[in-house]
């Protein structure tokens, strides 16, 4: 952080918005002009910047809830506190808006089919991909490496193109598949390219495909499936991690920490 004028910090204070404040006892800061005192960049639950990094390590590496507690030498439900704090950071954590050439797409988790319950095959169809009663995730995948999903309530146009306008800048290629939503994506201000998958189409021999995000619902879905099942009000969180995962697969473990502490930091900057 840096400094101005001797002790003075560029930080604004939380009630005021003065940028000077003073370091006083008990690790808080004071403003220099209304002298309210409060904590800056306080990482949550009580827990040291060491004990943070030690946690993070292990959950990096893809171990269980369970055995990051272990190795962490923290208790199971402070773990899991701490890792839907992070999960929460990560969904806060979007790539800048795309440009270039992006892919879009949708897909659907639920689970494999035959290891449902015989009550919940009862009341849902078998039915793959659209038309499912699965959960519907629409993502869009930068050809520079970065990728956003979200969970979706339906892949209807309606719900779409207001996703790909906010996500990709005009002007952008946008390849897709033939899919009835994406038909007004050109009349938005992109360039629209098409595979289709109906006739076994993966690629036109040109660039136009969707097969690096094809390649993260992959990713994405191994890494649920290693989790043994996924309530679906939590689906979010898991995407919001998953994403941030790939995003960021290239960063050492050492930056990728740091970045996550800075992401908590930010999240819960002020406790007076």
């Amino acid at each position: 952080m840096p400094k101005t004028g001797g002790m003075a910090y560029k930080r604004s204070c939380p009630r005021c918005g003065n940028i000077k404040s003073w370091a006083v006892r008990r690790d808080k800061r004071k403003c220099s002009a209304c002298r309210y005192e409060w904590k800056a960049n306080r990482l949550p639950l009580h827990l040291s910047r060491t004990e943070w990094k030690r946690l993070l390590r292990w959950f990096l590496l893809g171990l269980s809830s369970q055995a990051v507690a272990r190795e962490a030498g923290l208790g199971r439900e402070q773990v899991l506190r701490a890792l839907r704090l992070v999960r929460e950071a990560m969904l806060q954590d979007i790539p800048p808006v795309f440009e270039g050439t992006v892919e879009v797409d949708e897909t659907y988790l639920g689970g494999s089919w035959k290891n449902k319950r015989k009550s919940t095959k009862a009341q849902e169809s078998s039915k793959r991909g659209r038309g499912t009663s699965k959960q519907a995730v629409f993502g869009i995948l930068c050809r520079n490496g970065q990728v956003w999903a979200e969970v979706v309530p339906n892949v209807e146009a309606k719900t779409l193109l207001p996703l790909i306008r906010k996500q990709v800048a005009t002007g952008s290629i946008v390849c897709s598949d033939t899919f009835k939503s994406y038909t007004g994506v050109a009349a938005r201000g992109y360039v629209h390219r098409l595979v289709n998958h109906d006739q076994q189409e993966f690629s036109d021999g040109k660039g136009n495909h969707i097969n690096g995000l094809e390649g993260f619902w992959g990713y994405m879905k191994r890494m649920l499936a290693a989790k043994g099942g996924i309530r679906r009000e939590r689906l979010p969180l898991y995407i919001a991690e998953y994403a941030w995962r790939y995003n960021h697969r290239n960063m050492e473990a050492k930056d990728k920490i740091k970045s996550i502490l800075q992401l908590l930091e930010n999240r819960y900057e002020y406790s007076g």
